[in-house]
């Protein structure tokens, strides 16, 4: 029973990671780094947690966290000081509609999560009432 706590306690923290990284997505996306290139999405990689036991649940951890592959942007702006000698300007590769919809997502499954915690609270007081 207590590893339901701990397997939706990992998504919690798996979740909240997520939506740092698309606040800080949105957050960054019309700003660049300390070489003047332009800000490059990231993205979480989840991976199952079972503690190195053989069975196939357990909880979430964060494998890794990945600069996107999409490419950059390039806006025509030949009045801009980084445009290239076309007048292209290279920009982020955030793309807002998606980061709303994965904060959306992050949010929904972290609600879903708390309320596991909540019916594992709930089927741990009655069955303590039980003996009384």
């Amino acid at each position: 029973m207590l590893n339901i706590l701990k397997i939706s306690g990992s998504a919690l923290f798996a979740q909240s990671c997520r939506i740092n990284i698309s606040a800080s997505n949105i957050a960054n996306s019309e700003s660049v780094d300390k070489n003047g290139d332009p800000y490059q999405s990231k993205q979480v990689i989840f991976q199952l947690d079972n503690n190195n036991h053989k069975n196939q649940i357990g909880g979430v951890k964060i494998k890794k966290i990945i600069n996107d592959k999409k490419p950059l942007k390039l806006i025509y702006d030949p009045h801009h000081p980084k445009a290239n000698e076309y007048g292209y300007v290279k920009m982020s590769n955030v793309n807002i509609i998606e980061e709303m919809v994965n904060t959306i997502s992050a949010s929904r499954s972290y609600q879903a999560n708390i309320e596991v915690i909540n019916t594992a609270r709930s089927m741990i007081l009655k069955t303590l009432s039980l003996g009384q």
